[in-house]
């Protein structure tokens, strides 16, 4: 089988002897007519008004669109939605796009184009968020957990909001999309670094949004800025649009939710021996700080001490250069996360959540990472797939072995759904 490997694809050839399984969820089909469902979706939306009967001739709309790091199918869900806006009058020269950097990188122009499609780009302003450029910040003040928060004054002044992007299961949000476009998306660093910081409480995780401090900040933060119309994207394996959700920020997100935990957790009946795990190719393996998130999902998987092969290409290396700094300290788990509680520092909680990972079993890379800096954040550097499997295989006698075509999208659960 192939599997998907930054912009190519590497053949996986498992000897018959090998019981080997591929986990997927269960990737529904692509919606048939996406930009119908788009029209559909905004004209019929959850908990809230018809996004026409929303909007004024004369305001301004601010479209919050996702950066590089995420598929999301915005250049098809875009067209649609510019033109639902002009048909209520909104004139194109006030409608812009602010991409959701959050804490990453600016986007490149072809970049921006290459997201919203040719089309759009030429018709609409486009802008970065910088969340290091305070002086383009709105101060709201502090959440109840003490998060400043601190949005993007150009989102912020606009008369109108929209936030897109796809939904996906997250590490310790508990899932993309909804409120994360508002805040992390456009939010300043000092926003996103205390709400990063609530990760290190045991309620942060993957699947859960009741009672998870990171998302409940996250959502109160949004509030206080404004928050706005929801337009989310779920995508199936293939990266196609399978669900379109709009409306109400809360509830039209949760829906969205639903979708993703029927479509994307799977029940295992016992972990494996051997975990073989694509991120799903680019964008997900853009680098290391995003490829993170393939292994947090597929690691459960895996038997305590067992195995696992992540193909993650990280063109763009490591990702961030705290994460890198706080790695190279090479601490144990526990004082990673005392120092992180004693000073929270955003790339420092990536290399505590990956080092807490990798306790549990032999975690082998392949990538473009350097050999040494794959060993100084704890993985066994591969510079080949087939190396990967001499080394795993070798002396082992029939081990059970999954393999994850999108480890990105993919959360598997061991155990009976019924209990």
């Amino acid at each position: 089988m192939l599997l998907k490997y930054g912009t190519t694809e590497l053949a996986l050839d498992l000897p018959e002897t090998i019981p080997a399984k591929v986990i997927s969820g269960s990737s529904p089909r692509a919606l048939a007519d996406p930009p119908g469902s788009v029209k559909k979706a905004l004209q019929q939306p959850v908990a809230a008004p018809p996004l026409p009967e929303t909007v004024t001739p004369g305001e301004t709309v601010c479209i919050l669109v996702n950066d590089a790091t995420r598929a999301a199918c915005s250049e098809i869900f875009l067209p649609p939605l510019i033109e639902t806006l002009e048909s209520a009058g909104i004139n194109k020269k006030d409608i812009f796009i602010v991409f959701t950097n959050g804490s990453h990188r600016m986007l490149t122009k072809s970049e921006m184009v290459d997201l919203v499609g040719a089309e759009v780009a030429s018709a609409v302003a486009m802008y970065n968020h910088d969340c290091r450029d305070m002086s383009n910040h709105i101060d709201y003040g502090l959440t109840s957990r003490g998060t400043p928060v601190y949005v993007n004054k150009m989102v912020a002044q606009a008369d109108r909001r929209i936030l897109t992007g796809s939904v996906v299961h997250h590490f310790f949000a508990g899932f993309g999309g909804g409120r994360k476009a508002l805040v992390p998306g456009v939010a300043g660093w000092d926003t996103i670094q205390k709400n990063h910081s609530l990760l290190l409480d045991e309620r942060a995780h993957s699947g859960r949004l009741e009672g998870n401090p990171v998302h409940e900040d996250l959502l109160e933060a949004s509030f206080m800025a404004g928050g706005g119309f929801l337009l989310n994207t779920v995508l199936n394996e293939q990266n196609e649009i399978c669900g379109v959700f709009a409306g109400d920020m809360v509830k039209a997100h949760l829906e969205a939710c639903r979708l993703v935990d029927e479509t994307n957790g799977v029940y295992l009946v016992n972990p494996a021996d051997v975990v073989i795990a694509s991120c799903g190719g680019h964008p997900k393996d853009i680098n290391l700080y995003q490829a993170h998130k393939a292994l947090d999902n597929t690691i459960r998987a895996m038997k305590p001490d067992g195995s696992l092969i992540l193909l993650a290409k990280c063109p763009e290396g490591i990702g961030s250069e705290n994460f890198e700094k706080w790695a190279a300290k090479q601490l144990p788990v526990r004082e990673l996360e005392a120092n992180l509680k004693a000073q929270f520092e955003l790339g420092g909680h990536k290399a505590y959540t990956v080092a807490k990972l990798l306790q549990k079993g032999k975690v082998y890379l392949l990538s473009d990472l350097p050999a040494d800096k794959a060993k100084l954040i704890g993985f066994i550097p591969v510079s080949t797939l087939d190396e990967a499997l001499s080394l795993v295989y070798q002396g082992e006698k029939s081990p059970l072995t999954y393999i994850f075509p999108r480890g990105d999208r993919c959360l598997p659960v061991i155990g009976d759904p019924s209990e």
